[in-house]
């Protein structure tokens, strides 16, 4: 049997006291839609929706943008100032240890990670990600996203602090993009836990990645205005939109290997 990585630092940080980093990583160049993370909607930027989701969940410590150290970022560190949150910038491609970076700034027991391609992110799912968690002890990793049954761009996932420092130290190739996914890859090195949620609303595609996407999360946001909708509420209204709904359900998602 493989002997697991040492991830855990005794009992501290620990349930209720566990202090939770919640870092966003956002950057400019999106292949398929490039500058998608600034694009408007209902006022407000995809990022600024983003990160006002993680606050409004209550239960971060901190907050902070993980960017790239690339000038076509600059303008995300620019809307981080506007946002007043704070902004960490590290490698283009290496996510990873982008994200160690931003710990090292801000530290904690834990980091809830997001992606600024969700302006749809759910506080309510957050805060009961954290909950979960808190309430597990010794998880190095839960996530909503392992048996999925939210839809994507709902996704929440959290990893014990040392964990993610192991991570650091194991990961190579597609696994740095992902920050996450050697976590889950390899269960039999760290303790993984999925969250699942019904009803199973996972044909739902509610991220940005397309043209397709935006199209839907445009109409989206000009039927509720800059608000944070439940995702019962919003899932209830999409299913009386077949249109709305079929704008970007043959949308392929990229695989993991393909960053």
């Amino acid at each position: 049997m493989t002997d697991r990585p040492t991830t855990r630092s005794g009992t501290a940080g620990t349930g209720a006291d566990c202090r939770i980093v919640g870092i966003v990583q956002a950057r400019m160049g999106s292949a398929r839609l490039p500058g998608k993370v600034l694009r408007p909607l209902a006022g407000r930027s995809v990022l600024g929706r983003v990160v006002r989701a993680a606050r409004d969940s209550g239960v971060l410590a901190d907050l902070v943008v993980a960017t790239s150290t690339d000038p076509v970022d600059d303008a995300v560190a620019a809307e981080c100032a506007r946002l007043d949150v704070a902004c960490h910038r590290g490698p283009v491609d290496d996510v990873l240890t982008r994200f160690v970076g931003a710990l090292d700034a801000h530290p904690g027991d834990a980091v809830m990670r997001f992606t600024a391609d969700c302006p749809l992110l759910d506080p309510e799912i957050v805060a009961l990600v954290a909950t979960v968690y808190w309430a597990v002890p010794g998880l190095d990793y839960a996530s909503t996203s392992i048996a999925r049954t939210l839809p994507r761009g709902l996704d929440v996932e959290i990893v014990r602090a040392d964990a993610l420092r192991t991570l650091d130290r194991l990961a190579t190739g597609h696994h740095r993009v992902h920050v996450t996914s050697y976590a889950y890859a390899r269960p039999e090195l760290f303790r993984v836990l999925g969250v699942t949620l019904t009803p199973d609303r996972s044909d739902l595609r509610l991220t940005l990645d397309t043209e397709q996407d935006w199209a839907l999360l445009r109409a989206v946001t000009d039927h509720f205005g800059d608000v944070s909708v439940p995702l019962a509420k919003l899932a209830d209204w999409l299913d009386g939109q077949p249109g709305l709904r079929a704008l970007n359900a043959g949308v392929r998602q990229k695989r993991l290997e393909e960053s």
